[in-house]
């Protein structure tokens, strides 16, 4: 149960820093190969189309098209049925710093593969002018 990375990712230096302290607490190793290979940029300096923490996202399966906004989000809120997942599971690990257009990876519990595309940043707290949520 892992998100695939692939290519390049973008994190804020803010993301970047509170990730990397939710690392020391919770064990995730996949967590833990995002932060070790992504572009750390500034809050300021962030692509509006980057999936960053707290930002909603419009994802389209890959295989059924069907449509879903998830917003990612830390563990202590993430509520699925809500749409807030956390950034410790495979579909917001697989998410976080792609931009819209790109197609997050990953596997099921239970090992299947699953894929969606980044239709849209529907919300990105830093395009708004938070640079510290």
């Amino acid at each position: 149960m892992h998100a695939t990375i692939n290519g390049e990712r973008t994190l804020t230096g803010l993301d970047f820093a509170r990730l990397s302290k939710l690392l020391e607490r919770q064990r995730s190793p996949s967590l833990a190969d995002l932060l070790a290979s992504a572009e750390i940029t500034s809050s300021r300096a962030v692509h509006p189309g980057v999936v960053t923490m707290n930002s909603k996202v419009e994802i389209v399966d890959v295989r059924t098209r069907a449509q879903q906004a998830l917003t990612i989000c830390y563990p202590e809120d993430a509520d699925p049925a809500a749409g807030l997942i956390s950034v410790l599971s495979p579909v917001g690990n697989g998410l976080l710093g792609l931009r819209a257009g790109e197609t997050a990876k990953w596997r099921t519990p239970n090992g299947g593969e699953c894929a969606a595309e980044v239709k849209a940043i529907l919300f990105q707290p830093e395009a708004t002018g938070d640079y510290a949520t």
